[in-house]
């Protein structure tokens, strides 16, 4: 039977309202993958903790386990391809163009700025098949990877209910480029709360950026339990921010009231020329290791694999990575804003006022790579 209006979470809890992921009927036809592949996507594995840094030696920590492997993703994608019709396939198998890899937004604008099949087109079997190939591709924490997206769907739910515009429904995926484990493609999945980019060559991750990530509102309780996906982001920024001393946070302090994400959709390759804030160089280990750990989220996004290998870089470039805010460090007034800026690394967190309700608070955020945004594949100028 269709869920017809419905977003279950992992945790079990499930948003009824009429602006979820409405299912229609299964196609009569059944079309044949661009790419043959068995249909066999893995489950992704359980996460363990990485052993706590020593002082000396700040260490990713945070869920790294094992999940999906490349190949379990291309499954996944043939998959859901299989339980398509060939008008259906034209909507997801696009060319991997510049174009198409950056339409993507935070704004409620549905196919005006997105490429793709709406998810509220699907059948209940071609949702499910959907789902697969995100959750294949994305991490195993709590509260990171396939968790946090799924709990951002249900957050974008309860928006729908005054809003039609929002909705998990609304979110659309696509595949630039035809999924295998030779040439190269991108996992193309969003809505106006999320935008996940996984570029992939020749069998391996290339790049995991663009992540734009938001939530309205910010934390939520349904039948018993409370969900804050993006709370790992905003305490990590905030334990990092607390660590520092009065003349730290005064060379951190941006000149400038910054209270927006500066990176956002259209933003592509618009990297200040200069770093701004402070050089994590003239922190102490403790604080350094508190800063990896903000970023430990975000990378997160990604599978476990890819997440603990973009950790161990990006740490490896600490001493040449800075921080910045504007507003209060505690950030949970309107206006707060961090920023991480690295070699590598972009991630930017804002808070402003709910969209929908006003008396809501609303979490923006993207995570950038200087050198890997849609794998490298596009020079912006």
């Amino acid at each position: 039977m269709a869920l017809a209006a419905a977003t279950t979470l992992l945790g079990g809890a499930m948003y009824a309202n009429a602006n979820a992921a409405s299912v229609t009927p299964d196609p009569s036809t059944s079309a044949s993958p661009t790419t043959p592949g068995s249909a066999s996507p893995t489950n992704p594995g359980s996460t363990s903790p990485s052993t706590p840094a020593s002082a000396s030696a700040p260490e990713p920590t945070g869920t790294a386990g094992t999940g999906s492997s490349v190949s379990d993703v291309v499954d996944a994608a043939n998959a859901f391809l299989k339980t398509l019709d060939d008008d259906q396939q034209a909507d997801v198998l696009l060319d991997f163009t510049q174009a198409n890899a950056v339409a993507w937004s935070n704004e409620a604008c549905g196919a005006d700025c997105r490429v793709g099949i709406e998810l509220s087109t699907l059948s209940d079997t071609q949702l499910a098949a959907a789902k697969a190939v995100v959750e294949a591709a994305t991490g195993t924490g709590t509260d990171t990877g396939y968790d946090q997206i799924n709990q951002v769907l249900a957050a974008d739910d309860i928006l729908g209910e005054t809003d039609s515009s929002y909705g998990s429904g609304n979110y659309y995926l696509a595949f630039l480029g035809t999924p295998g484990t030779s040439g190269t493609w991108q996992l193309h999945f969003g809505g106006d709360q999320l935008a996940v980019n996984l570029t992939y060559n020749d069998g391996e991750v290339v790049g995991a950026t663009p992540y734009f990530v938001g939530v309205e509102p910010a934390t939520w309780t349904d039948d018993g339990t409370t969900y804050a996906p993006l709370s790992g982001m905003h305490d990590g920024m905030e334990s990092m921010l607390e660590g520092l001393s009065d003349d730290e946070l005064s060379e951190a302090k941006l000149s400038d009231d910054t209270t927006a994400v500066v990176l956002g959709p259209d933003e592509d390759g618009d990297f200040p020329d200069a770093k701004e804030g402070l050089a994590v160089s003239e922190l102490t280990d403790d604080q350094q290791q508190s800063v990896l750990d903000a970023i430990t989220p975000w990378v997160e996004a990604a599978d476990d694999t890819t997440a603990a290998s973009t950790l161990s870089t990006y740490r490896s470039e600490l001493d040449d990575t800075y921080i910045s805010y504007s507003g209060t460090t505690a950030l949970d007034t309107a206006g707060d804003y961090v920023r991480i800026d690295g070699p590598g690394v972009w991630i930017e967190f804002s808070v402003k006022d709910g969209v929908i309700d006003t008396s809501e608070l609303n979490y923006s955020s993207v995570y950038r790579d200087h050198d890997t945004d849609y794998g490298g594949e596009f020079s912006f100028s």
